[in-house]
């Protein structure tokens, strides 16, 4: 998950070098929605981890509950 958020923070380097490039806003609008599904595609992988070790362990000590996880998974939606 780690590398997902690295790329992300360099597609958000890239949009702010792209912004006081004053570059095309076609190619800022890129950038934002390169960043913005990295970002959500590493929400996405928290929360897959969660679910799975609720389904293998769920009675673990500081377990995140189902009904947390989906307001969690909505949250991204």
């Amino acid at each position: 998950m780690a590398n997902r958020l690295r790329r992300a923070h360099g597609q958000l380097a890239a949009v702010i070098e792209a912004v006081e490039g004053e570059a095309h806003c076609r190619d800022v609008v890129q950038q934002l929605s390169a960043v913005s599904k990295a970002i959500d595609r590493a929400g996405f992988l928290v929360i897959s981890t969660a679910l799975q070790e609720c389904i293998s362990d769920p009675d673990a000590e500081g377990a995140t509950k189902p009904e947390e996880l989906e307001k969690l998974f909505l949250s991204l939606a």
